[in-house]
């Protein structure tokens, strides 16, 4: 018979290989350590919530760093959240934002491996932030409301467990291997009510490409000449000798135009040529391992058959590959750049009807970040391209991002970011930009954060506690122009913009999309209320065109909150606002002001992940 004590000392045995053997916990995974990825790493972090981030190359960054293109497109003036602190960063290491507009592009060009730095950087920051790089990630499964899935990195497997997973690899490879249902391709104006879709679906992605950065060695460096090489390929992608039938006349420069396209700082070259250059037209997102690869040396040979191309045809022989950029054998960057991924069946689908007339229905009041960028497609190295729309830089009004396009319809638990959003194809040339990316990650990580947090799912989390979390983070909602994230009125602007009281005006300005607040001008007492009234009921409408004053919005909060308020509002306007004085008009932002501050319909008023108004109080928050 065993003693007491054997029996304690094997109890302890055995409980200490049970918790040997026990899954590492988190609150939050993240794999893909690309755009998305970084952000949605660092936001969660920043919440509380201890994160484990799964790379499974070198670098942080993805599209702006590991896939080279390091130029990034839009939202220049929309500067917040975590897109204004990595643009900070890069201002604060080159000297100023001069020093970033080397090249014609972009207003934002940088070396790649001074990005991965950067966001190793801001990641090494957050002691809540687990990196693990050249790892990968299989077997989720999730029980009880936990996953539980496998990393591997240099052939050692850990299990793994944690609250919520997100997805945010290249071309939603998790969200597939979970059977989420998603779309690959062009769709049908059928299904998505889009008068610019085709009448039938297809398979067609955009073009991908694999990047490559040069740099001027002052001698003669051109490469062997690569497998295939056929100059004809390339014969039109500048102005010269060789060029005959253009597929694009109207966009043709010469060739010292063309080499300082993406221009970087330290006289280095971003060779992502879109006209006849190194484009490559290949759908390898539903392909296997081995398919994948060859579909990426395949493109790979291309753009070296492009450099070929430059330095043997165009005379740039000594340019070549940059030998401290990309930490790999051949030069190139660690993957090819993805413009098109799969897109998830989500909670909710964003479509360009949703951007061009935004007041439609109700998507609006659930944004967590913006874009600027017009619709962009690259398609010309596909074999057919001129029977597909010619969607070249199609203008929008700028606009924000619903949450629920993150969300999986079908599979709890998960969230999806990077391309791989509920969008559609149209709307996806758009929302695929790198600033834009970099936001839906940061969503994402809030998201993730806050349902660990809670226990919930992450589409339990009410969408105001994300969008509270943007807004503290210096973030955007909606992409009104009017001030800067940093003034003080910002967040009342926002806020009163997602309730739909005020409502901003979208417009095309050469090639600039806005979307405007007009804070400086009057409001109409009809419209007031009009947007009251979808929020408080209570509130009668008018069509009174007169412009609002102190008395008048007086009146109307007081029908609102279902009481006398008159005295409280003058006392808040008052404090707010420098000069008032109840009988004058009022300008929106300072409408938005004395409503934000006394009824605060954004936190008093919940909605759904539609955008749908769930209750309404006459209870006055303060």
């Amino acid at each position: 018979m065993k003693t007491l004590r054997t029996k304690y000392l094997s109890l302890t045995a055995a409980l200490f290989l049970l918790s040997c053997n026990a899954p590492a916990r988190y609150d939050v995974v993240i794999v893909g350590g690309g755009t998305s990825g970084t952000a949605a790493g660092l936001q969660s972090a920043r919440l509380g919530a201890r994160t484990l981030l799964v790379e499974e190359f070198d670098w942080l960054g993805g599209m702006l760093t590991s896939a080279g293109v390091s130029a990034t497109d839009g939202n220049y003036a929309l500067r917040g959240g975590i897109w204004d602190e990595f643009r900070s960063e890069l201002e604060r290491h080159y000297g100023g934002p001069e020093a970033l507009r080397t090249g014609w592009v972009s207003n934002i060009l940088f070396e790649p491996s001074v990005g991965d730095s950067l966001f190793k950087r801001m990641a090494a920051r957050e002691p809540n932030l687990e990196v693990r790089y050249r790892t990968t990630a299989a077997g989720f499964d999730r029980r009880d409301g936990v996953w539980h899935l496998e990393i591997e990195c240099g052939g050692k497997r850990e299990r793994i467990a944690a609250r919520v997973l997100i997805d945010a690899t290249e071309l939603g490879d998790v969200a597939r291997e979970l059977g989420v249902p998603y779309d690959v391709g062009m769709d049908a104006t059928s299904e998505t009510g889009e008068k610019e879709a085709l009448e039938a679906p297809n398979d067609i992605v955009q073009d991908l490409t694999y990047v490559a950065v040069l740099k001027d060695y002052g001698r003669d460096v051109t490469i062997p000449r690569p497998e295939g090489y056929d100059p004809a390929l390339f014969a039109c992608c500048c102005i010269n000798p060789l060029c005959v039938s253009p597929k694009e006349p109207d966009r043709m420069w010469p060739r010292e135009k063309m080499i300082t396209y993406g221009k970087l700082p330290g006289g280095k070259y971003m060779i992502n040529w879109p006209i006849e250059g190194n484009d490559y037209y290949v759908n390898m997102i539903d392909m296997d391992a081995a398919e994948r690869a060859e579909a990426v040396r395949r493109a790979k040979n291309h753009t070296l058959c492009f450099v070929h191309f430059l330095q043997t045809e165009l005379g740039f022989r000594t340019l070549g590959l940059a030998d401290d950029e990309f930490p790999t054998g051949d030069r190139l960057p660690f993957y090819p750049y993805h413009r098109e991924s799969r897109r998830i069946h989500g909670l909710v689908r964003f479509t360009l009807n949703d951007i061009t007339d935004p007041y439609a229905n109700t998507l609006y009041r659930t944004a967590i970040g913006v874009g600027d960028y017009p619709i962009d497609q690259h398609h010309t190295r596909y074999p057919e391209w001129s029977s597909l729309p010619n969607l070249y830089f199609h203008p929008v009004p700028s606009y924000g991002v619903p949450l629920g396009v993150m969300l999986p319809a079908s599979q709890p638990g998960l969230i999806v970011a990077e391309k791989s959003i509920s969008v559609t194809n149209l709307v996806n040339g758009s929302t695929r930009l790198q600033p834009v990316v970099l936001q839906i990650g940061q969503a994402a990580g809030a998201l993730a954060a806050l349902a660990a947090a809670d226990g919930c799912e992450p589409s339990e989390v009410p969408v105001r506690r994300v969008q509270e979390v943007i807004l503290d983070d210096g973030g955007y909602l909606l992409p009104y122009l009017d001030i800067p994230s940093t003034d003080p009125r910002f967040k009342a602007m926002q806020r009163i913009g997602v309730t739909g009281i005020l409502r901003g005006r979208g417009a095309n300005v050469g090639w600039s999309n806005q979307t405007w607040f007009d804070a400086g001008k009057h409001v109409s007492e009809a419209e007031l209320r009009c947007g009251l009234h979808a929020v408080y009921p209570a509130v009668a409408e008018s069509a009174d065109p007169a412009a609002v004053n102190g008395t008048r919005l007086a009146a109307m909060l007081s029908e609102a909150l279902g009481k006398d308020t008159a005295a409280a509002m003058h006392e808040k306007a008052a404090g707010l606002l420098a000069d008032y004085d109840a009988a004058r008009p009022l300008t929106r932002i300072e409408c938005a002001q004395i409503i934000d501050a006394l009824a605060d319909p954004f936190r008093s008023v919940g909605i759904d992940i539609y955008g749908n108004y769930i209750h309404a109080t006459n209870e006055n928050p303060q």
